[in-house]
């Protein structure tokens, strides 16, 4: 199972920071998980919620704007991927806005990374898949009613290989349809103990976590 350190490790540097990032690679963990969103001057920003804490919009803010009001330095996408080249990086772009300014700098860097673009927005996965032939994950934060049909719907495209779950809705009826489908199961947000040792015990693909710690104490 590959473990995946959600934002970096953010309990000790502010999540999507830089020094978030190498404080999880430093603590051994596979990949990390980040987010893109677009910023007003036409930057893909690494940064997760919508609004700054001052309750500003992202996309109304460049991107020194947003780190007055984050208060600390805020890393574009093309940064991360510059610096780190060891680890496997989980890309969500979080709406279709981000996508133009995230697909040039991903496909400047597939071939020297290991990539796995993911989004709520299933067509920005689909449109990933299609442009840039990166692995692609489909986020899911409900239980379909029909996992076959969510597969189904990407039909054709081998890029798109991935499911990843909120632990909220994880159940063995769907991690086996998937799996069984020949796709992988990833799941993010398991939060106490023995949710990740549950984790470890499904045979995940992957895991993403605030806590890799938790796993890691599994592993030694």
């Amino acid at each position: 199972m590959l473990l995946f350190a959600h934002r970096g490790l953010h309990a000790q540097a502010p999540e999507n920071s830089l020094a978030s990032f190498d404080a999880a690679i430093a603590l051994g963990v596979d990949g990390i998980e980040t987010d893109v969103r677009l910023s007003a001057d036409g930057l893909p920003v690494i940064i997760h919620d919508r609004v700054t804490p001052r309750r500003r919009a992202i996309a109304e803010l460049t991107r020194r704007e947003i780190e007055i009001d984050v208060g600390h330095a805020v890393p574009v996408l093309d940064e991360i991927l510059e610096a780190y080249g060891d680890v496997i990086w989980n890309i969500e772009i979080k709406n279709p806005e981000a996508w133009p300014a995230a697909a040039p700098v991903l496909a400047h860097y597939a071939r020297d990374r290991r990539i796995i673009v993911s989004s709520f927005r299933h067509d920005i996965v689909k449109r990933c898949a299609d442009e840039l032939a990166l692995d692609c994950a489909l986020l899911v934060a409900h239980r379909p009613l029909d996992v076959a049909a969510l597969i189904g719907g990407c039909a054709g495209n081998a890029c798109i290989k991935t499911v990843v779950w909120d632990y909220n809705i994880v159940d063995h009826e769907a991690l086996l349809a998937v799996a069984d489908s020949g796709w992988q199961n990833y799941v993010y947000g398991a939060v106490t103990p023995e949710e990740h040792q549950r984790c470890i015990r499904l045979a995940l693909g992957g895991l993403i976590t605030d806590f890799p710690q938790m796993v890691l104490e599994q592993r030694a």
